[in-house]
């Protein structure tokens, strides 16, 4: 009997201890963000032709373009209730960093701030909301915040990855 008892105290230490290294994000939605490439080969050079900046033109022909990325962002529900939202995001690389930053977009076919010579976004200008920060391949993290109803920008902002189209929108209802 005594046997059986510790037997069960020490399954139940055991599953208490599992579960204080699984984040409780029972609240609120959650989105998986999936960071990609199609190896650092693949990258090309920056400069024209490249699908910077987000392009609010007619799906067919923006569904055309996101074909031909090298680079690109994932989310999935793509549309979530206002609240509270955990990005949990995921670095599927197989050998290039990418990270994940959260911005408001404030009006259709607005450009994001960007730097040419830094091949950059000037995060700060753009209303940086918060980040994932640089992942190595094959990483996760997560960033949980309070948004409000509106548009918000997902994007990796590695010099070059936002130009050649390395973002996806976000819908707050």
């Amino acid at each position: 009997m005594k046997f059986l008892r510790s037997v069960r105290i020490s399954v139940l230490a055991a599953a208490i201890a599992a579960m204080a290294g699984v984040p409780a994000f029972a609240a609120g939605s959650v989105v998986k963000v999936t960071l990609w490439d199609k190896g650092a080969g693949s990258m090309g050079e920056f400069g024209p032709g490249t699908r910077m900046g987000m392009n609010m033109e007619p799906a067919a022909k923006l569904k055309a373009d996101l074909a031909k990325a090298t680079v690109g962002i994932n989310a999935a529900p793509y549309v979530v209730p206002a609240g509270e939202v955990t990005l949990e995001v995921t670095n599927s690389s197989k050998d290039m960093v990418h990270e994940m930053i959260i911005a408001p977009v404030t009006g259709p076919g607005e450009k994001l701030p960007y730097d040419e010579d830094l091949q950059k976004v000037d995060e700060d200008a753009a209303g940086h909301l918060g980040e994932v920060a640089e992942l190595d391949p094959g990483s996760s993290g997560a960033l949980r915040l309070t948004l409000k109803p509106g548009t918000y920008i997902l994007y990796c902002n590695i010099p070059g990855h936002y130009a050649l189209g390395m973002w996806h929108l976000l819908t707050v209802k």
